[in-house]
């Protein structure tokens, strides 16, 4: 889960304004991301940005579950099998079930999607402006040791003007209205959450999809980086396998600030599919070269 900016402080601080990485729970299930959100969130006065609202007392597994129960009949919810985006067939077939899942547990499931004209500059320009800001010393001192992809990142932020931010900084200030105005009649916006299955560790990133060439490395995970550039909560979810075994998630995005609401949206879509409970069948493979071997 990407929880709201703010929701999970963060110490020591990077940037103290920094609003696009955050921390959030990776867990087992929606149940369990919800508790380790409930550990790491809350209040702290060293942090500018954090969020005044405590978090929930989850004291106890029954807790949880109470704060996750829904009853989603008329949740208004926005489907976006792509978000405009090339997203391959394998993952589009996966995810096609998942609106009737959702129409089936009372939801009122519209197609639509917010516009998110100038999300992806607004993303790379500061995306890029922090890694000149955090790796421009290494790039100085040790560029030979840094790798291609990390050199081309920093390399982007060192060379943009005041313009570049100025412009960055409109083009985010126009999405947040977009995105306000969408999102007074959807609570939660369904899409995917990767366009891609998951690819052979041997290649570098995604080159293209379904015939349409990746120019960066970044392009193949525009789906993930367009609602970041929102700010808005996002959580995964498993919504099936492939064929061939190859897990595919839901992304789910709610409003502004209402992580807890989300997750309970994402507790209700894990149960009635079951999917959380199945784990990929993955080939045996001997260890790395050097690694003891299991006893």
């Amino acid at each position: 889960m990407r929880p709201t900016p703010g929701r999970v402080p963060a110490w020591p601080l990077a940037d103290v304004a920094d609003t696009f990485g955050v921390h959030g729970p990776m867990a087992r299930t929606v149940a369990d991301a919800a508790l380790l959100l409930a550990v790491l969130s809350g209040p702290d006065p060293r942090v500018p940005l954090a969020l005044d609202a405590p978090a929930p007392a989850l004291a106890s597994p029954a807790a949880v579950l109470g704060l996750l129960a829904r009853d989603l009949r008329g949740v208004r919810v926005a489907w976006s099998p792509d978000l405009g985006l090339p997203v391959e067939p394998a993952v589009r077939a996966v995810l096609a079930p998942a609106r009737q899942v959702l129409a089936d547990l009372g939801c009122e499931v519209t197609d639509a999607a917010p516009d998110l004209a100038g999300a992806d500059e607004v993303f790379r320009t500061w995306r890029a402006f922090r890694f000149a800001t955090f790796l421009g010393p290494l790039y100085r001192e040790h560029r030979e040791q840094l790798g291609a992809n990390v050199t081309w990142n920093i390399e982007q932020g060192l060379a943009l003007t005041a313009g570049d931010l100025s412009r960055a900084t409109s083009l985010r200030t126009a999405l947040a209205g977009r995105v306000s105005d969408f999102f007074a009649s959807f609570e939660v916006l369904a899409c995917p959450v990767s366009q891609v299955v998951p690819f052979d560790v041997s290649l570098d990133w995604v080159h293209d999809i379904g015939g349409v060439p990746q120019q960066t490395y970044l392009d193949w995970m525009a789906s993930s980086y367009l609602i970041s550039a929102t700010g808005l909560p996002a959580i995964s979810v498993p919504a099936g396998f492939t064929p061939g075994g190859l897990p595919v998630g839901l992304q789910l995005v709610g409003r502004w600030r209402a992580d807890w609401p989300l997750l309970g949206v994402a507790h209700a879509f894990e149960a009635a599919t079951g999917w959380a409970k199945i784990a990929p069948a993955l080939p045996a493979s001997p260890p790395p070269a050097g690694w003891p071997a299991r006893g």
